[in-house]
């Protein structure tokens, strides 16, 4: 024991803010550079300095893209919570109840709000990674259901922006039979004449990309998603070839045809909101010019 520790110490840990809170910064994955999570959420949640893009849930994702963040939220069915009583490592009871002791009682992968972008009527069905991996089970298969409902109701656009990692596994067959469920709610929305657009962004994979994820009548693409059926890996294995640079993601999409536009996501609000004035309203569109149309456009913009 010395002055150092007895008379020093206590006086720096008397100096030493208590309250400063251990996520004031996040550092990117790819380019590790350190972000002040004021200046991120600025930005969209995109690294200014190599333009990552991180992964968002619903709520973000609904005040980005709708006009004003004015919006509301669509009330959405209530499902059976564990119907084959699935249990690995735990209960499926369990891991739903941890999720959503995080993402709010009742809520699951998918959440569906409705307002307008540009002006133009829409609902939203946005996806959230960080629920069980944006997994998709019967509660996501009624959601998208009743977004296309929706939206024929009021004559408005179905906007979905999938995250996700496939079926959920812990609903077996039961999850599969929402591929099928989710393409008769795309086609729900063409048949009433309405625009289906389909965002996706990093990751959607699985059985969502083989289902209502790329039957868009537009398909958007943020930077860097990495979009496709089964893992880069696993094909690999599978053909015993390296598979090409960047496989998987967006930009090499859009070469091959499978993506209309990738879009960073500070554009996004201005981008579906001229998309949606020409689908849903061509002729105040042309009567607009491109003049008024990139005011608007500029108005649209966070």
């Amino acid at each position: 024991m010395n002055w150092l520790t007895n008379y020093v110490l206590p006086k720096i840990r008397a100096f030493t803010r208590k309250d400063v809170p251990d996520n004031l910064w996040k550092k990117c994955p790819v380019c590790e550079q350190m972000l002040f999570h004021r200046e991120l959420a600025a930005n969209f949640d995109v690294c200014r300095n190599c333009g990552h893009h991180f992964r968002i849930g619903g709520q973000a994702r609904f005040k980005l893209l709708f006009d004003g963040s004015v919006f509301d939220a669509i009330e959405l069915p209530k499902v059976a919570a564990d119907p084959l009583r699935f249990r690995d490592r735990k209960r499926y009871t369990d891991r739903l109840r941890e999720n959503q002791a995080v993402h709010g009682a009742g809520s699951d992968a998918v959440a569906v709000a409705e307002g307008r972008i540009g002006g133009v009527a829409a609902v939203v069905a946005a996806f959230d990674f960080a629920f069980m991996g944006g997994s998709m089970g019967i509660a996501v298969g009624e959601a998208l259901l009743a977004a296309a409902r929706r939206a024929v109701e009021r004559e408005a656009a179905l906007i979905v922006v999938p995250a996700s990692g496939g079926a959920r596994m812990q609903e077996g067959i039961l999850a599969l039979m929402q591929m099928p469920r989710t393409i008769l709610a795309a086609d729900m929305v063409k048949e009433a004449g309405l625009p289906y657009i389909v965002l996706l962004t990093d990751p959607t994979t699985g059985g969502v990309s083989a289902s209502f994820a790329m039957l868009g009548d537009i398909i958007f693409a943020e930077p860097g998603a990495v979009i496709g059926f089964a893992g880069a890996r696993v094909i690999e294995e599978t053909i015993r070839e390296k598979l090409p640079e960047r496989f998987q993601r967006a930009e090499y999409l859009l070469e091959h045809g499978m993506v209309d536009q990738v879009v960073p996501r500070p554009e996004l609000p201005a981008t579906l909101a001229r998309v949606l004035r020409l689908l849903c309203e061509p002729h105040r569109a042309e009567a607009a010019g491109p003049v008024a149309t990139g005011a608007a456009e500029h108005d649209a913009a966070p």
